[in-house]
């Protein structure tokens, strides 16, 4: 097989055309463990041909934040020399910056010397977006950096690089370093919680932000990964989780988990964004390999488990629509009165398409889509209905498809 950061190509297009832009800007390349990041920006600064200085606050040997200084130093010695073919300039990755207090404001003073100078050094930021900005992204850089988004690996991109069925994609979900290990599940599932989990939970959210109950943490991803697509309050979760913690700290912590890219709570729709966020969230996974690696049996076994394959469908359906709204102008919520509920909401411009996901999953509520249609008439919006599974749209369909083309019209 050949690099597996081949398969993003519209990602390292995007990046390869902002490195040529005339005007300078810093890209925050941001997204979960283990999507590519560092291999597409590594390839998108040899495509756009300029000389690339890499370096990683992962080292052991680093002393502080003047380690950006000296990065940044080496970088402006390749990006003022004479150019031997292909644009001036030179390309800085930097990984895991947000590792360095101050870094924002050490990164913005280098940034306008240069800008001053006039010397071509593009940056590439790489990290998380929401523990970059919740350490000074925004308030420090404002106005001079744009973020590219990389979602986890897609159905088409696991099948296109690693030849996927869509079973296996269900099972094993789109980390493009554990699928050679998918003949091997216990394995497998012992890499993800070894390689990505914790790495995710110890270096990228607890020692980076104020967590008071790491624990309460690590047992609400468990849960979550539990009850993927499933509406679970609050006051349940704490129950279930044996806490006597508040439902603000629980909340606080859905946040952390979904900006390291693990879990996240879909609100329910209302049309009102106040009364959109005081809901009980809909927890959702961002990759079924979550539900897989830590599920009581083996990956294999606990996919062929009818109610269990159920909740793999349907949450594979609601991470593909999460990672469309994660790196586009859309959002997605759920709906639910009574004993009606709709899977899955997608707004985007003047348009909503109402989800139904048929998964064979045991019935906990009634379709709602006459409800919701009828609940919405006078909004003004298109509305656009959709059955996922079953008589309607095949799921390889579903999966495969951008999800901006169902907002645009039929396709």
């Amino acid at each position: 097989m050949s690099n597996p950061g081949t398969f993003r190509r519209p990602l390292v297009e995007e990046l390869v055309a902002r490195l040529r832009e005339p005007r300078r800007f810093l890209q925050v390349v941001s997204g979960p463990r283990q999507v590519g990041k560092t291999t597409a920006a590594r390839q998108a600064a040899e495509r756009a041909r300029l000389p690339t200085r890499y370096a990683s606050a992962d080292e052991p040997t680093l002393r502080g934040a003047s380690w950006i200084e000296q990065q940044w130093e080496a970088a402006r010695v390749l990006a003022a020399r004479p150019a031997t073919g292909g644009d001036a300039g030179a390309v800085l990755i930097l990984d895991e910056t947000q590792k360095f207090e101050g870094w924002s404001e050490t990164v913005k003073r280098l940034w306008d010397e240069d800008t001053h100078a006039g010397l071509p050094l593009r940056v590439l930021i790489l990290g998380s977006a929401s523990l970059l900005v919740g350490r000074g992204l925004t308030a420090s850089l404002a106005g001079r950096f744009r973020i590219v988004r990389f979602p986890h690996w897609s159905y088409p991109e696991m099948r296109e690089a690693f030849g996927f069925s869509l079973d296996e994609y269900l099972t094993f979900g789109g980390y493009p370093g554990a699928a050679s290990l998918r003949r091997q599940p216990a394995r497998w599932a012992q890499y993800l919680r070894d390689a990505i989990l914790e790495p995710v939970l110890s270096r990228d959210v607890l020692l980076l932000t104020r967590v008071d109950k790491p624990a309460l943490l690590r047992r609400l991803l468990r849960l979550g990964c539990e009850f993927s697509g499933q509406i679970v309050s609050y006051t349940k979760m704490l129950g279930q989780l044996q806490d006597a913690g508040n439902t603000t700290t629980l909340a606080h912590y859905l946040d952390l988990l979904s900006g390291a890219g693990l879990l996240t709570g879909l609100q329910k729709y209302s049309g009102t964004a106040l009364r959109q966020r005081g809901s009980i969230p809909k927890l959702q996974v961002r990759t079924t390999a979550l539900m897989t690696a830590q599920a009581p049996t083996t990956p294999r076994r606990a996919a062929t488990d009818p109610s269990f394959r159920g909740r793999l469908v349907e949450s594979a359906v609601g991470a593909h629509l999460v990672a469309a709204a994660a790196s586009g102008d859309l959002e997605v919520f759920y709906w639910r009165e009574r004993d009606r509920e709709v899977d899955f909401v997608v707004r985007g411009g003047d348009s909503l398409v109402a989800i139904e996901v048929k998964s064979g999953r045991s019935p906990r509520t009634l379709p709602g889509m006459d409800a919701f249609r009828r609940a919405f008439a006078s909004t003004g919006l298109r509305l656009r209905p959709l059955l996922v599974g079953g008589d309607g749209i095949p799921l390889e369909s579903f999966l495969e498809t951008p999800v901006e083309r169902w907002l645009a019209g039929p396709v």
